[in-house]
Parts: C-alpha cells; structure tokens; sequence
C-alpha cells in the first residue's frame, strides 16, 4: 500500500539555503509538498528547518551548480527517491555588477553558468519524470533587468532574458504533455542582492515605483503560489512581472 507521504507532490527548489529559495522552501512544505533542494552549503536555517521537520519531507543536498555532472546526479537521486517531480523552481542566480568593458572573462563564465546554463540543465532533467506523468511546471526567476536595461548589468540582464525565451520555447515544446513552464520577473524588494543598496538609491527606487515601495519575499511568493496552483491551469509561455509598476 502506497503511504500518505509517498502521495504528496515533490518540488525542487535550487538555491534554497536563504532569501527568496528558503522562503519558497518553507512554502512548498507549507503546502504539503516533499521538497528537494540544494546549495553549496546549507545556512543555519535550512539546517534548523530540516531538523525540524519530522515528517521527512525536505531534502537537502550540496551541489555546485556550474557542475553539470553534479546537477544530473542530484537530479537523479530526487527521482529514485520519490518517482515523480511535480514542480522546478530555477532560483539560484548570482548577481553580477560592473562595466562590461571591465569585467573579467572568467566572471562572465561564472555568471552564466549559474544564471542560465543550470536552469537550463536543471529544467532538462526534471522535465524527463514530469513528462512521463505528463504532468508539472516549471517556474523560472526572472528578473525586470531581463526587461528593462541598466547599466552595470548587462550579462546578469542578458542571462535572465535568455531564461524568458527558454520559458517560452519551452512552453511550446512541452505543453501538449500538459507541462506548464512560466517565468517570473521580480522587480527591486528586499533580499540579499539588494541589501547593498543606500538609502538615497532606495528613496530613488520608491519614488519611481507606482506603488511606492520595494516589494517583499511574500509579494513574490504569493505569485509563484499562484502560478504552481491549479488556478493558473491555462497559463504558460508567459512572464509574470512583480515590481510595482516599475516598468510600466
């Protein structure tokens, strides 16, 4: 006889050791989910969260995410465990600032093998057991630099909108197995990429803002909860952007 635990959807968070990938991480398991995740090392939270879970839920494992014979075999591992994979979320990224003309090749590389050659090879992976159930969603993370150019990020803009044409690509090819792949394009809200920012850059960013404000965790949690819910059962293809109206 098939146990409860063994029915419940599993998630695979990439990056979910802080910010916006634990948050996501606490949610999935808020909602009943079995959640895969992995890092290249586990925060103190993470930790305290999986001692804490008893139901044993979350998973945790450490992975570099430039290595792309470490991705197959977390990959690997996830399905052998639990024989499904209902939802990716492509979380992990680093940013990366400065003048182009400046930037070194070799932090280039890095950018983009974490910014775009792991979601594309983490979505290459999972996709497999979602299409044999012919069913699940993949969330990418965008971001409005994907939209919008600034200066200083032009190969952190440029990998996120290569990650939106993969969404939409995607969609196309994966669709008519009942699979769902959306992007989301979250605008400036408090975490780690912006905990650097003054508060003259801040009161900038507010004023250009509709709404006011930077967002928060949950402004984007609450989409992501949307888009992997059954109430967003006819969409896919598209960019969701969170920012306010930043962009509009």
């Amino acid at each position: 006889m098939t146990s409860l635990v063994d029915q419940r959807p599993v998630a695979v968070v990439s990056g979910g050791s802080r910010g916006l990938g634990l948050a996501l991480v606490r949610d999935f398991l808020n909602r009943g989910y079995r959640v895969e995740t992995f890092s290249r090392t586990e925060s103190a939270e993470l930790a305290g969260l999986r001692a804490a879970d008893d139901s044993g839920a979350l998973f945790w494992s450490a992975v570099d995410g430039t290595d792309a014979d470490a991705i197959q075999a977390f990959t690997g591992a996830v399905v052998r465990r639990h024989r499904r994979i209902d939802v990716l979320v492509n979380n992990a990224a680093v940013g990366l600032e400065g003048l182009l003309t400046l930037t070194s090749p070799a932090a280039i590389d890095a950018a983009l093998r974490t910014n775009l050659t792991l979601p594309i090879l983490l979505a290459r992976a999972c996709l497999k057991p979602m299409l044999a159930r012919r069913d699940g969603v993949v969330v990418n993370l965008s971001s409005i630099n994907a939209l919008r150019g600034q200066t200083g990020v032009a190969v952190y803009g440029a990998a996120k909108a290569a990650l939106d044409g993969l969404t939409r690509g995607l969609a196309r090819e994966v669709g008519p197995a009942g699979i769902r792949v959306v992007s989301v394009a979250p605008g400036y809200f408090d975490s780690d990429m912006t905990a650097g920012i003054g508060p003259d850059q801040r009161r900038r960013i507010e004023r250009r803002t509709p709404l006011g404000r930077l967002g928060s965790v949950e402004d984007v949690l609450g989409v992501v909860r949307f888009l992997t819910s059954p109430a967003a059962s006819f969409i896919t293809g598209q960019t969701i952007t969170v920012d306010g109206g930043y962009t509009c």
